[in-house]
């Protein structure tokens, strides 16, 4: 099974950036990312430590909690979302690297609250 890494840094951050989130899954052409800044730098190798897909300077938009991560021929798209039934069952990085499935979200309509459910194992 081929895995990639995920590392995502904050170019604003120190004198080169700071490491937001490195977490490792079973290869993935989405990954949300829970509590994002601003601006991110992004990066997925494979295995060998081979580049599958780059991003600099990823922004995000609207403000939300979850931004929505995507691989399209060899680059990363960034969108911040308020995630639906569509995103449920995908991979979702948190900040430090840990990666989860979306079990369930919910948000007020108005974005003043949400409530989600995700599942953590150590298995990729």
């Amino acid at each position: 099974m081929t895995t990639y890494v995920w590392d995502i840094r904050n170019p604003d951050g120190a004198s080169v950036g700071l490491e937001v989130a490195r977490g490792r899954r079973a290869a993935h052409q989405v990954m949300l990312a829970h509590a994002l800044p601003e601006r991110c730098d992004v990066t997925v190798t494979d295995d060998s430590g081979a580049v599958i897909a780059r991003g600099d300077d990823l922004r995000g938009g609207q403000d939300s909690p979850i931004a929505r991560l995507s691989v399209v021929e060899g680059g990363i798209e960034r969108e911040n979302i308020w995630p639906g039934d569509a995103d449920l069952d995908l991979p979702v990085i948190l900040p430090g690297g840990e990666i989860g499935i979306l079990e369930s979200w919910w948000h007020a309509g108005d974005h003043s609250e949400w409530r989600w459910r995700i599942e953590l194992s150590n298995h990729v």
